[in-house]
Parts: C-alpha cells; structure tokens; sequence
C-alpha cells in the first residue's frame, strides 16, 4: 500500500478503496454538514452499505481507467480527498475535485494533494486539460484552483441542482503546457 507525503506535517495521500469504506463513512460523519454544503458526496454516503457501494464505484472506474478517487490522511485519520471524477486518456480530460471535513480546512492540504493527482495526470497519464468545477459560492474551492495555476474558463449560470437549490457554477481549468510552465517557476524546481 503507497501514501505518498504531502508535506512535512505528517499529512499523506493514499487510494481510498472499499476495504476502507468504514472510516470513509465515519469521516463523512464528522463533516457532512460542511462537506454537504456545495457537493452531494454525503448524500450519498449515509451507511456503511452506501459507503462501500461508493468505493466499490470508484475501483472500479480506475480499474476501467475512468476516473480515481484518493483520501487524505492527517495524523492518522482520513479527513478529506481528491479525486479525478472522470478521466478520458484517449481525449486527454479529466475533471478534478475535492472535499474536506472541517477540523482539516484551511491547512493547504487539498492544494498539495490536488497538485499531487494533477502532476501525475498530466505528465504520467498524458492528460491535455484538467478541470476544477465548483459551485459559484465554494469560494476555498475557488482559491484551491486559484492556488494551482488554473484560470477561469467562465460560469455554467444556475447548472447545479443541489438539495433543492440551483448553484452557478464555475469552471476554471489548466492545459499541460500552463501546468509545466508553473511548475518551472515554482521554487525549487
């Protein structure tokens, strides 16, 4: 089993997979509110059938080469993910996301781990494009794409349908070539 360090905190990315389906609904537990407030990733994971069923979806994208789902780890507890909610290699796509549970937020660990999944993506997978949508209110998650060198693309205006309320949302993306180029003027590369 990898997990790959996220830094020098003791935070780790690792697969999610569905062995871990009962430490995916406890961490779902600790954050559906918050978590649930612009993605319906809690909706979905309410007991401990769903969760594995959730996973179960996942592994068996990856194993289809369709999308990845991955978690984050803080001083031995999952407390968040980033994911690749679909993945086409032969269009050279992928659509990014994220989600964390509140005692997690504000530590940088969605950007480094997302940057993570993305430099693997593009220079591993040879993915062209990667997309980061989120809803027009998600402002962290704005900052996370922000944050990764993405630029807008424009808003898809009330598109989300999420617990009874339309969302705008937006869209903002990284090509290969923008993504290396950062990457050559970040420090220490």
């Amino acid at each position: 089993m990898f997990a790959t360090s996220l830094g020098d905190d003791g935070a780790v990315l690792r697969p999610l997979e569905p062995w871990r389906a009962e430490e995916f609904l406890a961490h779902m537990e600790r954050g559906r509110e918050f978590i649930g407030r612009f993605i319906a990733l809690p909706d979905a994971v309410v007991d401990q059938a769903s969760s594995r069923a959730f996973l179960q979806a996942y592994a068996d994208k990856a194993a289809a080469d369709t999308a990845r789902i991955y978690g984050i780890w803080k001083d031995g507890t999952l407390v968040g993910g980033v994911l690749f909610r679909t993945m086409d290699v032969k269009m050279g796509t992928a659509e990014a996301g994220c989600w964390l549970e509140p005692a997690a937020a504000g530590k940088g660990l969605v950007t480094r781990a997302a940057r993570l999944i993305i430099d693997w993506a593009v220079e591993e997978r040879g993915i062209h494009r990667v997309e980061w949508l989120a809803a027009a209110a998600n402002q962290a998650s704005i900052a996370v794409a922000r944050r990764l060198g993405m630029t807008r693309d424009g808003v898809l205006r009330e598109s989300y349908l999420h617990r009874g309320e339309r969302f705008d949302v937006e869209v903002w993306s990284v090509l290969a070539p923008d993504w290396r180029a950062n990457k050559a003027l970040a420090p220490g590369a």
